[in-house]
């Protein structure tokens, strides 16, 4: 099918896209200009008539817009405290404009400054509070501190006081990667299933029950692997417990829409658990419209849940 029949296809649901990403021009002369890439893809060009075009052409009504790795966290790793946090203060005042100009368009998760803890509860304040972001977007791993790590309890405080909506996406693995294969490839995939695991086996998920958490990617492989984790990562030990938890969390089908990855996730994730993905930029749009397209022909699913219904749960402004 083409973009017409994507279009038109469920047309009951027009798409919010949970898994969108930003890449505003000063941003990407930022990363470059510190010869970063996102997990070993190239910072692409984004703009947003181009963004709209591509969410019309794949029935998306609204995107949640987000940044990809590496953040701004290379910076704040490095001690440049202030350039960090003026970045993410960017970062967040731009997608708070486009939000505002286009209105039911856009949404966004707001850009914070782990490991700088401080940063990051200002940032937090003025994103939520201020700016009105629909929640915040997290790095799985930060120079190889996991999310659930102590050292992001007071964050996690703050952000389960405040009922928020943390969007987890993976970044570098603390380790070399293999020869000739990017991280984005396969490395990705882990780091979001260690976040997920570490959040439920430190107990974060135990101590902050009001905060909604996705997972990119359909979760890495916390659904293929959800039974082999279970008791490993449940606080108690039983597994009942680390299933449970691992099933708190939300799921988007950004590049997992597939027939072998949708079984998995469909088995193990609640129904009302499971969004909508495009990845756009870094999924070039043919790529992000194959795998739309693998999930709007896929039987077996509530495509209008996916799509549209379960986000409205979280993000109620666009209904």
């Amino acid at each position: 099918m083409g973009d017409a029949a994507l279009k038109t296809q469920n047309t009951g649901a027009r798409r919010i896209d949970t898994h969108h990403h930003v890449v505003p021009d000063f941003y990407r002369k930022w990363l470059t200009d510190r010869g970063l890439d996102a997990g070993g893809l190239p910072i692409p060009v984004w703009e947003p008539g181009k963004a709209l075009d591509f969410m019309d052409s794949t029935a998306v009504q609204t995107a949640i817009l987000s940044v990809s790795t590496p953040g701004v966290e290379p910076a704040s790793a490095r001690g440049e405290l202030q350039s960090a946090r003026s970045m993410a203060r960017q970062l967040n005042e731009y997608s708070a404009d486009l939000a505002r100009d286009h209105p039911g368009r856009f949404g966004f998760f707001a850009t914070l400054t782990l490991p700088d803890v401080d940063g990051a509860l200002e940032e937090l304040d003025y994103a939520l509070g201020t700016l009105k972001a629909d929640g915040i977007v997290l790095l799985a791993n930060t120079n190889g501190v996991y999310l659930g790590d102590p050292a992001f309890d007071e964050l996690f405080d703050e952000l389960d006081l405040r009922s928020a909506v943390v969007f987890v996406h993976p970044s570098h693995l603390p380790a070399p990667p293999v020869p000739g294969l990017a991280p984005y490839v396969a490395d990705f995939l882990l780091d979001t299933t260690r976040a997920a695991a570490n959040l439920v086996k430190s107990g974060t998920t135990l101590r902050c029950p009001s905060l909604k958490i996705i997972l990119s990617h359909a979760g890495g492989f916390v659904p293929f692997a959800a039974a082999r984790m279970a008791a490993n990562v449940a606080p108690s030990g039983e597994g009942g417990e680390g299933l449970s938890h691992l099933r708190r969390f939300y799921f988007d089908t950004a590049l997992s829409a597939s027939p072998y990855a949708l079984p998995s996730l469909l088995a193990f994730a609640d129904p009302d658990h499971i969004l909508y993905g495009s990845d756009y930029p870094y999924a070039a749009p043919p790529r992000s419209k194959a795998f739309t397209q693998a999930f709007d022909d896929y039987t077996g699913v509530d495509h209008n849940a996916v799509n549209r219904d379960n986000a409205v749960k979280l993000f109620p402004r666009f209904a």
